[in-house]
Parts: structure tokens; C-alpha cells; sequence
């Protein structure tokens, strides 16, 4: 006559000892039926920016690409009567913006220390270095334009300030980016945990900083 339970099994004894019983497998019944929950790899804000950063790669090599392009099969370049670039002095300005990074760096360090008043100074000064890089590159483009290099002078004009100009309007929305986290910072915004809008800025920040070097090789030295 069987029955409708059954009992487990005994561990079996060696040498006067009781073996360990197994490990868990999973399933049935235990507490262990469910192996326990795994932490994703990335969060959605690392995900969501993984995805945005991938589509500003793209674009932004279709442009360098298109660029090289009108480079190589030149005869002349920059075409005659054309102006120079600034080399000198956008190398200055190249350095100006790899700055703000590190100072966001030291933001993002503040944070970790919940000392939200450095946070809110380390956003200004990264800010406010992204904000100097703008106004040289835009001092520079009026005297260029006055020089004769406009947008309408031809391929190359057309291609520098598209290619150039692109990046500057990606600035340019980091830097309302950050400020409005210093603005949520300075309330308070962060200091509950919930930091992914400013963790997702500083990633955007750093793309921002690490695609300049790349454009200024490429338009002003190649």
C-alpha cells in the first residue's frame, strides 16, 4: 500500500559522520525553489544612454567621414583663398574643455560623499569651462566669417561649420544639461539616492568632451 507522502532521504553515515546534505537545486516546494534575483549588468539610465550615445557615434561618423572625404580628394586643402584654422589657440581651448571633464569627475566624487555643496560647485566649474570653450569657438567663427570662411564660400566652409557646428550645439545642450542639475542639487534633489538624471548627465558630459579631441585632429591638423 503506497502512500501519499514521502519521507526524504536520510544522509547516510561514513565513518560515524553524517554527510552534508546536497545543495540546493531549485524547484519544488523549499524556500530555495527560486534562485535568488540577479542585478542587471546596466540600469535603465545606463541603458537609455548606451542607446543615445551609440545613435551620436553614428552621426557623428557620418559627418567626420563625409569630411575625410571632401579631404582626400581634394587637390588643394584648405582650397586657395580660403583662411586658415586657429590650430593654436583651439589646441588651448581643446584643453579648456577636457578640463570640465575633470571637473565633473570631481562632481560625481562629491556626490559619492553626499557633500552636495562640492557637487553644486564642481557643476558650476564644468559649466562654466564648457561655457569659455563655447565662447571661443565662437569668437573664432566670427573672425573666420570676416575672413571670408562662411558656410556658403563652398564645400569646405560648408563642411567645417556643419561638422564643428554640430558638435557645439551638443555643448551647448550639456551645459543647459548641467545646469539644470545644479539647479536640482541646490534644492536637495539628490540627497534621497535617486541620482540617475545626474549620473546620466555626467556620462553625456564625458561623450561630449571625448568626441572633441577626435573632430579637432581630424578638421584642424589632418
Amino acid at each position: 500500500m503506497t502512500t501519499l507522502t514521502e519521507r526524504p532521504p536520510i544522509a547516510r553515515r561514513t565513518n560515524g559522520h553524517r554527510l552534508p546534505p546536497p545543495p540546493p537545486t531549485g524547484g519544488g516546494d523549499g524556500p530555495e525553489r527560486e534562485p535568488g534575483p540577479r542585478r542587471p549588468l546596466l540600469d535603465n539610465v545606463g541603458l537609455a544612454m548606451l542607446f543615445l550615445i551609440c545613435g551620436e557615434i553614428m552621426f557623428f561618423g557620418g559627418l567626420v567621414s563625409a569630411f575625410l572625404i571632401l579631404r582626400m580628394t581634394s587637390a588643394l586643402w584648405p582650397p586657395p583663398l580660403q583662411p586658415r584654422l586657429p590650430i593654436g589657440v583651439t589646441g588651448v581651448n581643446t584643453l579648456v574643455l577636457l578640463a570640465s571633464s575633470v571637473a565633473m569627475v570631481a562632481a560625481s566624487r562629491a556626490l559619492e560623499r553626499d557633500d552636495m555643496r562640492g557637487l553644486v560647485r564642481r557643476l558650476l566649474v564644468a559649466a562654466g569651462l564648457g561655457v569659455a570653450f563655447l565662447a571661443v569657438q565662437g569668437y573664432e567663427w566670427v573672425r573666420l566669417v570676416s575672413f571670408g570662411l562662411t558656410v556658403s564660400s563652398g564645400a569646405y566652409g560648408g563642411a567645417f561649420y556643419t561638422l564643428i557646428g554640430a558638435h557645439a550645439a551638443h555643448v551647448v545642450a550639456a551645459v543647459i544639461w548641467v545646469a539644470a542639475m545644479v539647479l536640482l542639487a541646490a534644492r536637495g534633489r539628490f540627497a534621497d539616492g535617486r541620482t540617475g538624471p545626474l549620473r546620466a548627465c555626467a556620462i553625456y558630459w564625458h561623450f561630449v568632451v571625448a568626441l572633441w579631441p577626435i573632430l579637432y585632429v581630424a578638421v584642424y591638423l589632418v
